[in-house]
This record gives structure tokens, C-alpha cells and sequence, in this order.
């Protein structure tokens, strides 16, 4: 293979760029979808109720609130009519809805009218259709004018449309020229760093491009993937390179010398591509969809990046190698550093550190107050503060929608009463509430009765005052379902937002279990091979697992939530992105204790590989901090601040941790390794 790379060169570089141009333009087309809820499996209670009642109902959940100010009972009506007139706005629910409003309000129900008219503020509740989020909350934007206050989950998403694809190219234009210096520093050729990104850029937009294939991708694999990919496999490009250079010194045939360094790179790059690789496949065998679209996207990523450094980058460099040549600096930093015999110095009390950090760290990485959706909007933003503005006057607003079966008045009129007295239950809107059960519904006309029920299921909305989530919301949520279940058996739906966090609550905790464990099988199993060792697997482990519980446990000693997605999905990232850096100094350690004593061996890999270590870090920690600093997503964000100190921590912990476990562990990983071959010396 190696042969036809180098013989058909021209070729390879017109189709990877012919490929990488298509790509470009095809992702594009590509549907990115912002609402976590199309991610769960379709088995989950609170989806199939949503199917329910989209099949028995014409009205949707209430998913937006608008509050007006300063209005009287005649200018709220009216405004309700053009609330109702704008596209995608349907189900607009007023105090008109609950009560006679052609009573005088004072003789009704106190807590009722204050749930929508209060001090003469207007508050309206209604559904933003599904796909038309950005331009029917622009055009009520327009209506409200800026004194009037909106919130709900169809704005979040508006916003979240609006700015994922911005905010991914913010982060983009920031990264490229922070990872250019980067790699100038430690390179010795002004154009070389180009060479890398060319590589690693042409592999991110073909990977972007085959998303079409896909079909759709979600909001966090657009901000998250492609950086990620460039982070993590420009250590790929690097290695080949510089073992080109190498060789360039030993031979005058550049052909001959890429042939050579491309023997020589494959192993090591294809063993850094498959940890990667697998511990990237873990992330698509959640049920929680978002981490099979992120889990597949990297993995697409990472194979596509391993064929461009071994295919399309040898082909490129002997096109333009002469542009090395010409542009040769001096280099800014050495590329050894002799910190090895400080380093081990501080191996005892480095062990005793971590010793005494493990355990709480494990204990309080999975005690953090976990967030399951987004976490609400920035309070610096308008989101925020209408948000805020409307729970001021009006408190918190979740509705829930029970739908029970049809036909028994009398068993609803109790199931509605018991409802009513649950903590956090502000009212509820039923039949029995708005008509009355006196009445049968067979004597009033089919468009008084249709909110309230469909051939088959009786339709309750709870309107609750706790947030989307958390344990007051989920509490509340088990409450509904207990109480519908003591009328009704199972034979009842509960669908709304705090539901729906609550469903997704069960099955991300489940895919944590597994995620984690594959991650570590399936690292452990590539490991054992590549070392052809049983205890270098744990030692190795156990260095990157330590940084990533030690990462995860930040936010619960600070006593900071943590979105639960970024807390799944970092804690695979992190150890498939970092256990290269132990590899790059296992295998160099591995090499020099066959010449040496291990003191000895340790003290040269670290002054070998620690500026080598640290490049790869650096670039991966600043990747995590720009999307930490560019995005407003709180998802993406939280992913961007673990991934950037979780990169710093790996570094750290490989550099000082890894190489005392080494020293420590000497013989039992002599005995337990496959042709050790260890030095026999005095």
C-alpha cells in the first residue's frame, strides 16, 4: 500500500481535496436538531404519552409563556386574538379559558385568576409549533415589543438554533491560530503546521460531509465534533512528520524517506487511532441518542483522520516537501527538558496524594448535583432575565398532562381533587374543573368538549410551580404518576417537560454504567495488546481514570450542578482523548528500561517526552476552553471546561503519577509483560 501512496501522490491529493470541497458544501444540508427529547429511545414512558395524545389530541403542550404588562381585562382579550394570529403559535390559554370571564374577576377563584392575571399583568401560556421556533418567537418578539417579557422551552430552542453554528465558528477562528502557535513552537518549519491542519481539516470536512448519510446530527455534535477531531488526531499528523524528518536526515530520496516513516508511524499511530476509536464507539451504545450521534460522528472522525495521515498527508508532503526546506527556523523550544530526576523526587509524596484524593474523588464525581437539560439561559441575556422577570410576578410554570381513559366523570372529579392538593400543583385545567361535573358532556357541542377529550382519553393539565427538573420537579412527577395509578392502574399517559427529565434521568444513569464500562474494556483490550502486558493496562488505567474522577468531582467540592450529558460524555472523551499521552510515554519508558534501571529509564523518557506530552495536552486543554468561553449552550460549555482541566489533569497526573506507579510497579510489570527484555544490570 505504502508503494501506490507514494506512486499515485497527485491523484491521492486532487481526490481527498475534490472529496474535503464536496463535503464542504454538502454539510450544509445537513438537519441539525436542538431538542434532546427526539434523542430518547422510543420505549420512554413520556414518548409514547407525547404519541398518544398527538394521535387523540390536536393540541399540543404549552412549551412558551408571554407576559404583558400594564393591561386591562379588554386589551388582554385582544392580545390574546394576536397572539393566536401569529404563524406557528397555537393553544393560547388566558384566564378566559378557566373562568367566565364575563363575571366580575373579583368573585373568582383568587389563586385561579392570579395564575394568569395578576396586579394587571397578562400572563399567556400556548405551543410553538415544532420547527418554526426561530421565526414565530422573532415575530412575538416583534409583537411584546421590549418592556414585555417571553420564556419556555420553544424560545431555548430558538436560541439554541441561532447560535449553536455561530458559536462553533467563533470557536473555530479562535482555536486555529492558538493550535498554529502551538504547533510553530514546536515545530522547526513556518509551513508545517499547515501540512498538520491541512491533513486533520480535510479529514473534519469529509467526516462533516458523510453526515449526510446520517441523516441529522444533533446540536452538541455540531459545536463539539469537529474540534474534538482536530484535537484529538493532530498527534497522528505530527508523529508522521516529524519521523519523515528523521529520516530526510539519513536519506537524500525524499520518496524513500516518507516510505520509511510511514513503516515506522503506522504502528504507533494506528495503536493511538484505536484506543481513540473504541473508547469513542462506547459513547454509541447509549440509549440516550445524543451520545450514539456524538459517539459516531467521532469515531467516523477518528477513522477518517487515521486514512488521511497515512494516505492523503505523505502524498501532500512529497508534492510541497521543498516548502519545508525553504521556510526552516531555528527552534523556539527545546525539545528536552532534563526535569526527569525533580520529577522522581516527588514520587512518594505524589503517590501519597493521589492515594489520599481517589477515594473522594470517585465518591464525589457521582454525588454532583446533576442538571439533565440544558440548565435555562445566561441571567446577562434577555431569555434569562424575561425568565426571571415572569417567575417574579407569576412564580415557576411546568405543566403536566395526564390523560386518563374516557367515560367516568365521577372517578376523574376525585383524581382531579387529589391532584389539586399535591405539593407544587398550582391548579389544573380539566373538564371537571372548567365545565363542571354536573354536566354531561354529551349535552354540550363537540368544540366546548374537544380540549378535553378525544375518542378514547380524558385530558388533565397540572400547571406546577417547580422547576423543569430537580427534586422537587421529580418528586412531583412520581406523585402524578402514583396518584393517576391508584385510579387508573397503568392504564393512564404523563407527558411534559419535567416528565420527560424525569424519564431521561433513569436512562442516562443506566448508560453511565455501561458507557464507562466498555470505555475501559475496550482501552484495556487494545492495551493489553499493544504493551502484550497485563499490568501496564492497569497502571496505564488507572493514571487517565484517576484524572478523570478527580475532573468530574470539581463540581461537587465547589458546589456547582453539572449538566449530566457533559458529565456521560467527558468521562469516556477524557479517558479515549488522554490515554495516548500515557501510551507516548509507556512505549518510550518500555524502550529505555531494556537499556537502563528503571530510575534511570523513567528520569530519560520524562526529558524525552514530557515537551512531546505537553504539546498534545495543550492543544486538547485549549480546544476545551475556547468551546467552554464561546459557547452559550450550557451543554457544550460544561463539556468545553471538564475536556480543557480534564486535559490539563491527565497531563499532570501522566507526567508525575504515571512514571512513580512505573518505578514502583517494576517488577511486577517485568513478570506480568510478554519478552520484558528488561535490563539485567548491576
Amino acid at each position: 500500500m505504502i508503494a501506490r501512496v507514494l506512486k499515485h501522490k497527485k491523484l491521492i491529493v486532487v481526490v481527498f481535496l475534490i472529496l474535503a470541497a464536496v463535503s464542504a458544501v454538502v454539510q450544509s444540508a445537513v438537519p441539525v436538531k436542538h431538542d434532546m427529547v427526539d434523542y430518547l429511545p422510543d420505549d420512554t414512558p413520556s414518548i409514547e404519552a407525547k404519541d398518544v395524545m398527538e394521535d387523540e389530541f390536536s393540541g399540543d403542550v404549552d412549551n412558551a409563556r408571554v407576559m404583558m404588562k400594564d393591561l386591562s381585562i379588554p386589551e388582554a382579550l385582544a392580545f390574546k386574538d394576536k397572539l393566536e394570529a401569529i404563524d406557528g403559535v397555537s393553544n393560547v390559554t388566558w384566564l378566559d379559558d378557566v373562568i367566565d370571564i364575563k363575571t366580575p374577576v373579583e368573585l373568582a377563584d383568587t389563586d385561579t385568576v392570579e395564575s394568569y392575571y395578576k396586579d394587571d399583568d397578562a400572563l399567556y401560556s400556548f405551543h410553538v409549533a415544532d420547527g418554526k421556533e426561530v421565526g414565530t418567537t422573532d415575530a412575538i418578539y416583534d409583537v411584546i415589543g421590549e418592556d414585555n417579557a417571553l420564556s419556555g422551552d420553544a424560545l431555548n430552542t430558538a436560541i439554541s438554533q441561532q447560535s449553536t453554528g455561530e458559536e462553533a465558528m467563533n470557536a473555530a477562528l479562535i482555536l486555529i491560530p492558538v493550535v498554529i502557535i502551538i504547533l510553530l513552537l514546536s515545530t522547526r518549519s513556518w509551513v508545517e503546521p499547515v501540512f498538520f491542519l491541512t491533513a486533520i481539516g480535510v479529514s473534519v470536512l469529509i467526516n462533516l460531509g458523510t453526515n449526510i448519510f446520517v441523516g441529522d446530527i444533533s446540536f452538541i455534535t455540531q459545536a463539539v465534533a469537529p474540534i474534538l477531531q482536530l484535537a484529538v488526531s493532530l498527534d497522528y499528523a505530527i508523529f508522521l512528520l516529524h519521523s519523515f524528518d528523521d529520516y530526510r536526515k539519513e536519506t537524500a530520496d525524499p520518496t524513500e524517506a516518507m516510505r520509511r516513516a510511514m513503516k515506522r508511524s503506522f504502528p504507533a499511530v494506528a495503536a493511538s487511532a484505536s484506543t481513540t476509536f473504541f473508547g469513542f464507539t462506547a459513547l454509541t451504545f447509549m440509549d440516550f441518542g445524543i451520545g450514539a450521534d456524538l459517539g459516531l460522528n467521532l469515531v467516523k472522525g477518528i477513522l477518517l483522520s487515521f486514512i488521511s495521515v497515512m494516505i492523503f498527508l505523505p502524498a501532500l508532503t512529497l508534492m510541497f516537501y521543498k516548502w519545508l526546506d525553504k521556510t526552516q527556523h531555528r527552534a523556539f523550544m527545546p525539545s528536552v527538558y532534563p526535569i526527569g530526576k525533580y520529577v522522581m523526587k516527588l514520587r512518594i509524596p505524589v503517590l501519597l496524594v493521589i492515594l489520599i484524593l481517589l477515594v473522594p474523588a470517585f465518591l464525589g464525581q457521582s454525588q454532583t448535583n446533576f442538571l439533565y437539560g440544558t440548565g435555562g439561559n445566561p441571567d446577562s441575556t434577555r431569555a434569562g432575565q424575561d425568565t426571571e422577570e415572569i417567575e417574579d410576578v407569576f412564580g415557576k410554570f411546568t405543566p403536566v398532562v395526564l390523560l386518563v381513559p374516557k367515560g367516568d366523570i365521577a372517578r376523574e372529579e376525585k383524581l382531579v381533587d387529589d391532584l389539586d392538593k399535591l405539593d407544587n400543583v398550582d391548579n389544573t385545567i380539566s373538564y371537571v374543573d372548567t365545565v363542571g361535573a354536573g354536566i354531561p358532556p354529551g349535552y354540550l357541542d363537540e368544540s366546548e368538549t374537544d380540549e378535553f377529550f378525544s375518542e378514547n382519553y380524558s385530558r388533565i393539565t397540572i400547571n406546577t410551580t417547580t422547576d423543569n427538573e430537580g427534586d422537587e420537579a421529580f418528586n412531583l412527577v412520581e406523585n402524578v404518576r402514583n396518584t393517576a395509578a391508584d385510579y387508573y392502574g397503568d392504564d393512564y399517559q404523563a407527558l411534559g417537560k419535567s416528565v420527560t427529565m424525569y424519564d431521561m434521568k433513569d436512562i442516562v444513569e443506566e448508560d453511565n454504567t455501561v458507557v464507562n464500562m466498555l470505555t475501559v474494556i475496550t482501552i484495556a483490550i487494545v492495551l493489553l495488546i499493544t504493551f502484550r502486558s497485563i499490568s501496564f493496562p492497569v497502571v496505564l488505567l488507572l493514571t487517565i481514570e484517576s484524572a478523570v474522577w478527580i475532573n468530574l468531582s470539581v463540581p461537587y467540592f465547589t458546589g456547582k450542578s453539572l449538566v449530566y450529558v457533559g458529565y456521560l460524555i467527558i468521562s469516556t472523551v477524557q479517558l479515549a482523548a488522554t490515554v495516548d499521552y500515557a501510551i507516548l510515554l509507556t512505549e518510550s519508558y518500555t524502550q529505555n528500561r531494556k537499556e537502563m534501571k528503571a530510575m534511570d529509564a523513567v528520569k530519560k523518557t520524562i526529558n524525552e517526552k514530557v515537551f512531546s506530552i505537553g504539546v498534545s495536552a495543550s492543544i486538547l486543554s485549549s480546544v476545551g476552553f475556547i468551546l467552554w468561553a464561546t459557547s452559550t449552550d450550557p451543554i457544550v460549555s460544561s463539556i468545553g471546561l471538564l475536556l480543557g482541566r480534564g486535559a490539563l489533569l491527565a497531563f499532570i497526573l501522566v507526567i508525575f503519577l504515571l512514571p512513580a506507579l512505573l518505578v514502583v510497579f517494576d517488577r511486577v510489570i517485568e513478570k506480568t509483560t510478554r519478552k520484558a527484555n528488561f535490563y539485567k544490570g548491576e
